[in-house]
Order: structure tokens, then C-alpha cells, then sequence
């Protein structure tokens, strides 16, 4: 296994869309009140006296939505001026991005991944939602401000669902061939939402490969992720494109991540509920730093084992939570 090293945080689990993939139509969704949220200091205390010590240097924001924490700016800012902060970035829907973009750049933050799964407003406000009306514009502006703030890489995350957004994948793929915008193609995954276009199943990335192949040639790039993506590059293209594809191509012996939910539940997989520890629970408990770490400690040496052990690419099992809810 790679060096577990890179700890995606939620924020929240709030959002202001409600994308089927991540918030399945009709499901309710008990969220976490203000109290049961890691506050700020909190996590900053996790992070420094806890992850830190043990080896985590990288950091993903998440949600929810993240742009929806208050002082969000402020919490970057602190982060990523921590003296061993290698990397820090975040994933949004971008709808409340623009007006912020350069505010969080000069805090620190330097990478961003946007989610944009369709081109389409109608088909987009689809994806995100009965109160999506109008908000493709917004998003799009959010992407257009990273961009010229100098956000790089500019990462764009297209969830791909059969029968809904597959017709576009060449038009997504094209953004990359003019800016430096790296396309990224995700297998959907019914974490927490089984039933989800259960009748049209997923599109694996080899599928998706050959047909922008068809078109321009792919190549593999020689620009590689910190994450799970296979990337690749259309010949004479500024950008990249990437896929990942949890659901065809198992790439557990890559992971090198764990999650931490908005109100302290570390997870060390993402499709595996299986040693999971309440962080905020046993912090405001009174537990020490000290043997905090050595839970996490713990959790790092079977990490291989918990990855692979009864794992299934996501179509059979029980989820307690949605992807909202364990923060992407």
C-alpha cells in the first residue's frame, strides 16, 4: 500500500443542492446539528495534535457543501499555515464560489475540484435537484473565477450516469484541449442509495476511454494525481483527463486516504464501515492526544486489511450513510 497520508475533512454535511447521487430524491436526511459539529478549534486540535504526529501531511475540505461553514476563509488560512501542511484543497459545487475564490487562494488554499456533471443547465439542474433552477450559471462563473484567481490544478469531477449525462462526455472531455482544466470521470457509486438507477447501472471508465479515443486519441499523461484517477491526456491538449473508477477497477492497493466526518467519525474506507472510531466523542471526553493517536496508529496498520477485507465495488451491502453524510 502507498503511505496513508492524505485526510479528507467534511465540514459539514449540509449542501445547498441535492444531487442524486450524493442525496438520493425522497431520502430523509437527519443532519448533524451545530453542537454535534467538530468546532474549529477542534479539528485544528485533531489535525496538529492527532493526524499530524502520525503522519498526515495533505488535506481535502469536503461536505457537503464546505463553502457553507461559517469562517470558512479564516479555517483555510490555519491550516494551511501549519508548518507541515504539504497540501491543502478542497471539492465544492462551486454555486458559492466566485464572489470567494480569491480570498481562499490567499489563504493558502491552491487546489480546488469543482463538480460540474453536466453542460447542460437543464440536465444539470436535473442532477442537483428540484431547487436548482438557474444555478448552472452560478456554478460556471464559480469555475471561470478559480480559473483566473490561478487555482492549479483546476479539477472538474463529472459524475457519469447512464442515460442522463453520457451523451456529453466528448463535450466535458474538450474542455481540457484549450485551458489547463483537468476532467475528472467518476464510476457511480451507490454508497447509501442502493436503489439509485439501479435499472441502468454504471459506465466504467474503459468504456468512456475508448469513445473520447475514437474521437481525438488519448494518451496516457505524463501529469500524475494524488489521487486514485488513471489520467490520460488527448494529444496536443492543455488540460487532462482523468478516471476513476472505483466500481471496475479496484484500486485499494493505491489508497493512501481516510475521511473525517463533520462531527469527528474517522473512516479509514470509503465502501467499508468497518473500523471506524468517534474522534470528537472521546476528544471532548477528555481522552488525550496522545492515545488518540495511537487509535489512529492502530486503524493505519490494518488499513490494508480493512480495504480489501469483504469488500464489494459498492453494489451489494448496507451503507448507514450517505455520501453526503461521510463527506465525499
Amino acid at each position: 500500500m502507498n503511505q496513508v497520508d492524505y485526510l479528507r475533512i467534511s465540514l459539514i454535511d449540509r449542501c445547498n443542492f441535492r444531487c442524486q447521487y450524493c442525496m438520493p430524491e425522497g431520502a430523509e436526511l437527519d443532519y448533524i446539528v451545530k453542537q454535534q459539529l467538530l468546532t474549529d478549534e477542534e479539528l485544528l486540535t485533531l489535525i496538529q495534535e492527532v493526524f499530524i504526529p502520525v503522519g498526515f501531511t495533505r488535506f481535502r475540505l469536503t461536505g457537503g457543501e464546505p463553502l457553507l461553514r461559517p469562517h470558512i476563509v479564516d479555517l483555510v488560512a490555519k491550516i494551511a499555515h501549519l508548518p507541515q501542511t504539504e497540501d491543502l484543497s478542497m471539492t465544492t459545487n462551486g454555486f458559492l464560489l466566485a464572489p470567494i475564490a480569491q480570498n481562499l487562494y490567499n489563504a493558502g488554499l491552491k487546489r480546488i475540484n469543482i463538480s460540474l456533471d453536466s453542460l447542460d443547465p437543464h440536465i444539470f439542474e436535473e442532477i442537483i435537484g428540484n431547487n436548482g433552477r438557474g444555478r448552472w450559471q452560478q456554478v460556471w462563473q464559480g469555475i471561470q473565477s478559480a480559473y483566473e484567481v490561478g487555482f492549479s490544478p483546476l479539477k472538474l469531477n463529472v459524475v457519469v450516469i447512464p442515460g442522463v449525462n453520457d451523451h456529453e462526455i466528448l463535450d466535458l472531455a474538450a474542455l481540457t484541449i484549450d485551458k489547463q482544466w483537468h476532467v475528472r470521470f467518476i464510476e457511480f457509486m451507490p454508497i447509501g442509495n442502493g436503489d439509485l438507477f439501479s435499472d441502468r447501472g454504471w459506465i466504467s471508465s474503459a468504456d468512456l476511454r475508448q469513445s473520447i479515443r475514437e474521437r481525438w486519441g488519448l494518451t496516457e499523461s505524463q501529469i500524475r494525481g494524488n489521487g486514485p484517477a488513471d489520467v490520460f491526456q488527448i494529444p496536443g491538449a492543455k488540460g487532462t483527463i482523468g478516471f476513476i473508477s472505483q466500481m471496475s477497477e479496484c484500486f485499494c492497493d493505491r489508497c493512501n486516504r481516510m475521511r473525517l466526518s463533520a462531527d469527528g467519525w474517522l473512516r479509514p474506507c470509503l465502501l467499508n464501515e468497518t473500523g471506524q472510531i468517534d474522534l470528537k466523542t472521546a476528544l471532548r471526553a477528555g481522552i488525550s492526544t496522545t492515545d488518540l493517536q495511537e487509535q489512529v496508529r492502530q486503524i493505519l496498520n490494518i488499513k490494508s486489511e480493512i480495504n480489501f477485507k469483504q469488500r464489494d465495488p459498492g453494489t451489494v451491502g448496507t451503507y448507514t450513510r450517505t455520501m453526503s453524510q461521510i463527506g465525499g
